[in-house]
């Protein structure tokens, strides 16, 4: 048996099912003084009725008694409680009969008469293998928690389509192209299919084609080995090797030279690498999502991007919309990154005024939602709490609002003061000569609109 302090460590709960009362009476003790909590019942009925008030870890089930069977029992207890684990007690030691038990579901079967050690390993490494699954479950929730991508946030139809089919591909381990223009979250895209896809536990990779020049791009993707070049000092493992078991994500697909297209193509067909300068080839297992800006058909059709690699790549396409084609997205948008940056710099929380939120709705942004989050992330260094005021956004923004007549007189006047000042650099009496008014005019309209020179 087990010592005192191993004792204590050990919380586990045992059920024993018997129609002997020796052998329960025993069984119950031998658990008891091992350190579990154990119970004892003499047929199936009680059985059920214990197994329904209680949590046990495992029950030890005579596989012959009067009335309901242990097999049958083992089969009732598996609908009602699936994450019990049966052991099967049996006094015939046959090869027929274990195999009948573990046919049915059981973790184990013991033959009587029992060596209580062997009991007490036996119901310590269902215990320990249990323990082990409820931590790994919780692990998994935990990573999960913290490897997920940031929220992607719009109500419009055009975005609710896009995240349906984000739903839909993810289920499958199909090659997606994702279309977009700068700055409208293709990336983001990427990630949320991987963090819902079968792969979300094995790697991400990330490789951005277009800001690689030809040879760097073929060493990053396929990797090098010691002496292939001039400065390649060891062996180096290339993306599509890091990305084993989990998903590569290639952005700017189409800056891709037509050389390293053929390569490209080779694996993405075959998935085996051959390191630069190697001779073995290596099989990986990777699925591939592409993003473009560029329009692939019309670069195909001039010559410019193969054929072949382009049909390998287009078999499942998402089409981001740009931010100006889903303006009922623009404020939520806004709204979500202020609350982000202004907890990210420990700042009070804070709202967009009315004039802000005017001035955000009639800009067109070009630069889609990186524009936005970098427009909001200005504006939270600047502000004032309790709210954004528009002289608090760029002035791009702010004098795209004055042209959409989304300003009233007050701010449109008061924008066009902080405009001279700033490129004035604040002197006083520079501004109100190009203002044409006197500097008390200028310092009483400074009064009358709260306007401070910002502290350098």
């Amino acid at each position: 048996m087990t010592g005192s302090s191993e004792k204590r460590l050990l919380k586990g709960s045992v059920l024993v099912v018997d129609d002997e009362p020796i052998v329960l009476h025993s069984l119950t003790e031998w658990f008891r003084e091992d350190g579990y909590h154990a119970d004892g019942a003499k047929n199936a009925k009680e059985a059920m009725r214990l197994a329904g008030e209680n949590d046990y870890d495992v029950a030890f089930i005579d596989i012959i008694m009067p009335g309901t069977d242990g097999l049958t029992l083992q089969g009732r207890l598996a609908t009602a409680k699936p994450d019990l684990t049966v052991v099967i007690m049996t006094a015939y030691a046959s090869v027929e009969t274990a195999v009948k038990a573990l046919k049915a579901g059981a973790y184990d079967y013991v033959t009587k008469p029992f060596d209580p050690e062997e009991l007490s390993l036996l119901v310590r490494r269902i215990v320990e293998h249990k323990s082990l699954k409820s931590e790994n479950a919780l692990l998994k929730e935990r990573l999960e928690a913290v490897t997920a991508p940031s929220p992607i946030i719009g109500t419009s139809p055009s975005m609710q389509r896009v995240l349906d089919m984000i739903a839909s591909v993810s289920e499958t381990d199909s090659t997606v192209l994702i279309k977009g223009e700068s700055g409208t979250g293709k990336e983001l895209v990427a990630r949320a299919i991987h963090a819902k896809s079968a792969r979300r536990f094995g790697p991400m990779v990330v490789v951005n084609c277009g800001a690689l020049a030809e040879g760097i791009l073929e060493s990053e993707l396929f990797g090098h080995e010691k002496g292939a070049f001039t400065g390649a000092q060891e062996r180096r493992l290339g993306k599509f090797e890091l990305a084993d078991g989990g998903t590569i994500f290639l952005d700017e697909i189409g800056a891709v030279s037509q050389r390293v297209q053929v390569e490209l193509l080779r694996v993405l067909e075959d998935k085996v690498i051959t390191r630069l300068g190697g001779q073995s080839p290596i099989e990986v297992d990777f699925r591939v999502i592409a993003a473009t800006n560029q329009d692939l058909e019309s670069m195909v059709k001039a010559g410019e991007f193969r054929q072949d690699i382009f049909w390998r790549l287009n078999v499942f396409t998402i089409e981001i919309p740009p931010l100006r084609a889903r303006p009922e997205d623009t404020i939520l948008l806004a709204e979500h990154f202020l609350n982000r940056f202004t907890e990210a710099m420990n700042r009070k929380s804070m709202r967009l005024s009315s004039a802000a939120a005017r001035a955000i709705k009639g800009y067109s942004w070009p630069g889609n939602v990186r524009e936005l989050q970098n427009a909001i992330e200005r504006a939270v260094v600047l502000s004032t709490p309790p709210a954004i005021k528009v002289e608090d956004l760029p002035l791009r923004v702010v004098h795209a609002g004055e042209q959409h007549g989304s300003l009233s007189l007050d701010e449109v006047e008061k924008v066009h003061i902080l405009s001279v000042l700033e490129n004035a650099e604040w002197n006083i009496s520079q501004a109100a000569k190009i203002l044409e008014v006197d500097r008390g005019t200028l310092y009483h309209k400074l009064e009358k609109y709260g306007v401070r020179r910002p502290k350098q």
